[in-house]
């Protein structure tokens, strides 16, 4: 069952009346991640922001059949921007919490969850550090934490579906903590979580995703499964760099090797 549905989406800038996005097509089932690769520019950010709404968009976008409504939105799909700015200085037990708040769960629940959050992204020492100190690593993962906090119970989404989104992730994380993050977002893909990622390293996408959508020139070149889009003549046509595509020797899932 597609929990989300994209038909010829397109995006303009509302100053230039430029094409940020050109009918994109693409479908994401329960519990399937769905990772965008492309060069800068390419239109990724923008197809982020259209599935959330903060983009007018010419298309249809639905999640199971529906329209998306604030309502919707808030309770059953978390957002993790490029950037999240917050120059407040919360305790970062504070900032996690702000996810619960449409849920209304109480706060012996929420308190739990809080702790579980911040458990999985190995931040529990910072819980009473305020997040303004932190480094931009430390920050990344307390976000992480909020988003996943948002949609951490299938009982708090109305329709008991939860959509992830996430942009970029892994950009201010060491290896360690790229791999733990990952680990989660395909343990809460398990778990009935449909997720849709931006994602520079072609090969975390190849390993963890389900299907990949490439975006160049605000277009889609390619779109399905990890061997159908990773491959040599794709990879070139996307970054204008030469390659070998090889297996893992562990997991088989294909890797890009510079040549």
């Amino acid at each position: 069952m597609n929990i989300l549905s994209l038909k010829n989406v397109s995006v303009k800038s509302s100053k230039h009346n430029h094409v940020l996005l050109d009918n994109v097509s693409c479908s994401v089932e329960r519990g399937e991640i769905l990772g965008i690769i492309g060069p800068n520019g390419s239109g990724k950010s923008t197809l982020i922001s259209a599935i959330t709404g903060d983009n007018n968009y010419t298309g249809n976008i639905t999640i199971e059949g529906e329209s998306l409504t604030p309502n919707l939105r808030a309770r059953q799909l978390a957002v993790l921007p490029q950037l999240s700015l917050l120059n407040f200085p919360f305790r970062v037990s504070e900032v996690v919490n702000l996810a619960r708040i449409p849920h209304q769960t109480g706060l012996k629940c929420d308190q739990k969850i809080i702790d579980q959050a911040l458990e999985l992204m190995d931040i529990s020492f910072l819980k009473n550090r305020l997040y303004t100190d932190l480094s931009g690593g430390e920050k990344q993962r307390v976000q992480l934490a909020r988003v996943l906090a948002q949609i951490w119970r299938e009982e708090d989404s109305p329709s008991r579906q939860r959509l992830l989104l996430l942009d970029e992730p892994t950009s201010a994380l060491d290896l360690g903590h790229q791999q733990d993050l990952m680990n989660a977002v395909k343990k809460f893909a398990d778990q009935g979580v449909t997720v849709v990622m931006v994602l520079h390293d072609i090969n975390l996408a190849a390993r963890y995703c389900d299907k990949l959508l490439a975006l160049l020139c605000s277009q889609s070149v390619a779109y399905g499964s990890i061997n159908d889009v990773v491959t040599e003549k794709n990879v070139e046509r996307l970054f204008g760099v030469k390659v070998q595509i090889i297996p893992h020797p562990l997991h088989g899932t294909p890797i890009t090797v510079d040549i």
